[in-house]
């Protein structure tokens, strides 16, 4: 375990300031992202904080405690978003505007802002001012209805796909997006992140598949659900499991022969009507042996191998070790900034308690 020590702002968003009001998600996972590589992020937040303390996603942060109801509370964070590059605010639609801290009154004062709006259902749209959470939003977009076994609900993928897949890595792309044009404009804009949005964009590679029939969403034929014996989790002898996704013949082939796969497993994976089958058989032979000797035998290989690792595990694997995709810092694991950067790397920074920009 170490305490790592405060380091100088550094990665290629130095000099980006941007104001973020406190919210859960998606939001805060953003400004984290923009955090790590530079940016100088200051947090407004309530007294109280948003009742969901982390001290990952809250990294690299200013905070300022304000109440944002108050007209000397409304009027400071106006004074701020004029010094600002980005805002970042994920409350439902109309909140904003009925604070008096809406695009159109930001804007007034500081006509570059880039004004990075986070939601679920987006700001318009008979849903947009429901309560919803990222199972929700997967639900309407096609993704959640594909995900799951053969028989019963569907299952969420914790919520990593809506709200920091289609939520804050859009948010964080558009608020680059528009940083972009703000070099020839001049002005800033308003970026609206939906949720549905983002990841029906995501659903874009299935989208373009379907009409071929290269691929299926029903659960018990879709290629990469699950159902393909060759694209699926096995148990191992100690109980742990394995991941094997071999989708091209030759590292089909790879595995198979590493495995000492008998021939109708070899030529059986293209049709979808001997997949239950074919996976019994696989995992007769993968549960007699430990995931330890599977990976004597199959990690490092053509074969598409890894081990079914808990969080804690993948942060000791030697792969991830000598990338430092993890450090532990005050007893919590951190990702490591990402992407990397070969000139202008990012880092990790704690937050700090400040009244305004430096």
């Amino acid at each position: 375990m170490q305490t790592e020590n405060p380091q100088p702002r550094q990665g290629p968003l130095l000099g980006l300031r941007v104001l973020e009001f406190t919210s859960i998600g998606p939001g805060p996972h953003c400004a984290m992202l923009l955090a790590d590589l530079g940016a100088e992020v200051l947090r407004v937040e309530r007294d109280g904080g948003n009742g969901w303390p982390n001290p990952v996603v809250d990294r690299g942060r200013k905070r300022l405690t304000l109440n944002i109801r108050t007209d000397a509370g409304r009027e400071q964070c106006l004074a701020l978003a004029e010094k600002a590059d980005v805002l970042i605010e994920g409350f439902r639609p109309g909140v904003m505007e009925r604070l008096g801290l809406g695009p159109e009154q930001v804007h007034a004062r500081n006509s570059r802002l880039v004004y990075g709006r986070m939601t679920g259902w987006g700001q318009t749209g008979p849903l947009a001012k429901s309560a919803g959470h990222d199972i929700n939003y997967l639900a309407l977009t096609g993704a959640l209805a594909a995900i799951g076994g053969r028989e019963g609900p569907a299952i969420p993928p914790l919520n990593l796909v809506g709200d920091f897949g289609g939520g804050s890595l859009y948010l964080a792309f558009g608020i680059m997006a528009a940083l972009w044009e703000r070099e020839r404009s001049g002005q800033g804009q308003v970026v609206d992140a939906a949720i549905v949005d983002g990841v029906s964009s995501m659903m874009s590679f299935f989208a373009g598949l379907l009409p071929s029939g290269a691929i299926s969403l029903e659960r018990d034929r879709n290629l990469l659900s699950g159902a393909a014996p060759h694209y699926r989790c096995y148990t191992c002898a100690d109980g742990r499991d394995i991941a094997i996704g071999p989708l091209e013949p030759q590292f089909l082939a790879e595995l198979m022969q590493r495995i000492d796969a008998p021939e109708s497993l070899r030529e059986g994976c293209n049709d979808p009507a001997l997949w239950p089958a074919l996976s019994e058989q696989l995992a007769t032979m993968f549960i007699n042996r430990t995931q330890a000797q599977w990976c004597t035998l199959l990690e490092g290989t053509d074969a598409c191998f890894a081990p079914v690792l808990t969080l804690e595990e993948a942060s000791q694997h030697p792969h991830m070790q000598q990338r430092g995709v993890y450090r532990n810092i005050d007893g919590a694991l951190h990702a490591a900034p990402a992407p990397r950067f070969s000139r202008t790397p990012g880092a990790i920074r704690n937050s700090t308690n400040a009244a305004g920009w430096d």
